[in-house]
């Protein structure tokens, strides 16, 4: 019996090694924050890109540095989200600045932290922390949830987009353009989340956060429309050259299974410790003497026969024989004893005098300064014949 045991302690160790050891193996890493066309996580925009080429536009990922001759070429549109692999260099931003001057679109979806926006873009585009925006779950059909989420009205034209009316934006700060002529076009309150500055010819749309062009808010109310009216206007491309590629991430598979290895020879060498040769002679084994079954049942009823009957377990056999009457006959425990007497006769075909004397005698028992076990175990038979009839039983 001992061994079995011990092999059964050694079985749940080898269990949870394996189970440790699998759970390793299929833990995927976290979510990327990268706002990239080859993120597909909930803050990428790989649910965008695919939407779009899709749907026939011309989009494309720029993987080369914005000043290079061939990179914008017939581009209209240039989506520069916050970069976070390389930083922005000031001869990029003059290159981007003479393009746009000649009537291309700058979508900049900018950081709503200051430290994490490029500063050579900060010296043509000077960004403000702008307040906090209010929680509005205005236009979201019923049934959808975005709790870190709110809406947004649109007060101006967004690009080549018209018609739009309600963006759903993330519930944090807006952001201010300290430039002269930055027009507003969308917010909530004080908070504004879309401006647009002009320059030369073209223009630039100052978005605060990635949150239009992220996968998990790309279909809520107008998102979506504005980046159909941006691909209308013409090749539309995202900048890929400044968000890097994803580091590859080794398979977590072969460094679990030497783990589940090294947990297997550990409970191996434990169990073989316990098992091996003792310092000393084993003592023998004491035969343990148990008490007989008959001396159990003489002791139960000894301590019965001690035992004194409470009053209030005659109280609950009362209490008990009405509930019965009441779940299976339908007998209300507040009609008077009398006229129970007489419903339980036209169920039962049991006489009322029965009963009645049954329950005066159940009072003149409660009555005694002390109720011996004798009227007691008398009550119970009377009352469980009474229970028998009530279910339907026969004796």
């Amino acid at each position: 019996m001992k061994n079995a045991k011990l092999v059964a302690v050694y079985a749940v160790l080898v269990t949870v090694a394996l189970v440790l050891g699998l759970s390793a193996s299929q833990q995927s890493p976290p979510p990327s924050t990268r706002p990239s066309v080859d993120n597909p996580g909930p803050l990428g925009l790989r649910a965008l890109y695919l939407y779009l080429q899709e749907s026939g536009a011309p989009v494309s990922a720029l993987r080369e540095a914005l000043d290079a001759p061939p990179s914008l070429g017939d581009v209209r549109t240039v989506v520069l989200a916050t970069p976070q692999a390389r930083p922005v260099t000031k001869a990029e931003v003059r290159a981007l600045r003479a393009w746009v001057s000649r009537g291309g679109t700058l979508v900049y979806l900018a950081a709503r932290e200051k430290k994490a926006r490029p500063p050579a873009l900060e010296d043509w585009l000077p960004l403000k922390d702008g307040p906090l925006l209010p929680t509005n779950a205005e236009g979201l059909p019923e049934g959808e949830k975005d709790l870190t989420g709110t809406t947004a009205r649109v007060w101006g034209g967004l690009g080549a987009a018209t018609g739009l009316t309600r963006l759903r934006v993330a519930l944090d700060r807006g952001l201010t353009v300290d430039e002269p002529g930055a027009v507003p076009l969308a917010g909530a309150r004080d908070g504004v989340v879309a401006w647009r500055v002009a320059e030369g010819q073209g223009a630039v749309l100052v978005l605060a956060g990635t949150d239009l062009a992220e996968n998990r808010r790309l279909e809520l109310l107008d998102n979506l429309r504005v980046w159909d009216g941006l691909a209308a206007a013409g090749p539309l491309a995202f900048d890929e050259y400044h968000q890097g590629t994803e580091p590859t991430r080794e398979p977590p598979s072969a460094w679990a299974l030497w783990v589940f290895v090294a947990q297997g020879v550990v409970v191996g060498l434990v169990y073989a410790v316990s098992r091996g040769t003792r310092l000393g002679p084993p003592r023998p084994l004491l035969e343990e003497k148990h008490r007989s079954s008959l001396e159990y049942v003489r002791s139960l009823g000894w301590l019965a026969r001690r035992a004194k009957v409470e009053r209030e377990l005659v109280e609950e056999l009362a209490r008990q024989t009405r509930r019965q009457m009441h779940e299976r006959l339908g007998i209300s425990p507040s009609l008077p004893e009398d006229e129970a007497a007489r419903l339980l006769e036209r169920s039962t075909g049991l006489p009322a005098a029965d009963y009645l004397a049954t329950r005066e005698e159940l009072v003149r028992t409660l009555d005694q300064p002390r109720i011996r076990p004798g009227d007691y175990a008398r009550l119970v038979k009377q009352h469980a014949r009474l229970e028998a009839l009530i279910a339907g039983r026969t004796e």
